[in-house]
């Protein structure tokens, strides 16, 4: 009888240690991959300078925003935005530009131009969300 129970004992530890392993596996690929909310991460950026005096840069960012935030640009980097910003076209209203660089609409609300010192000009149209 005593060996039986040590037997059931050992078997039972054996399992609860499988299984505590197995919801350590599994938190950990279920983290992995995602981000914090309300923080944004680049994916991917493409730069075209075949073209003189000009640069095409194309950059797709993931972000986990909170609840009434949306995917924006805040001092040229990836952010969460209110999506009021984003849905009215008002992109200056996020910040969009570095320091020192001044932000004006595009004549069409399309996107938006940051202008520095010297005539330097850099414009920024956001590509419409695919449909999901």
């Amino acid at each position: 009888m005593q060996s039986g129970m040590r037997a059931l004992c050992a078997g039972g530890g054996a399992s609860l240690c499988c299984l505590l392993m197995l919801w350590i596996i599994y938190t950990h690929l279920l983290k992995e991959g995602q981000l914090p909310v309300g923080t944004c991460e680049i994916v991917m950026l493409n730069r075209d300078s075949s073209q003189p005096k000009r640069t095409i840069a194309r950059q797709t960012a993931r972000c986990a925003c909170r609840r009434g935030q949306i995917a924006g640009t805040t001092r040229a980097r990836p952010a969460c935005v209110d999506a009021r910003i984003v849905k009215s076209k008002q992109w200056c209203e996020m910040t969009p530009c570095s320091e020192g660089e001044i932000c004006g609409l595009l004549f069409n609300r399309s996107g938006w131009t940051c202008t520095k010192g010297g005539g330097r000009i850099k414009t920024v149209t956001p590509l419409p969300k695919e449909p999901s």
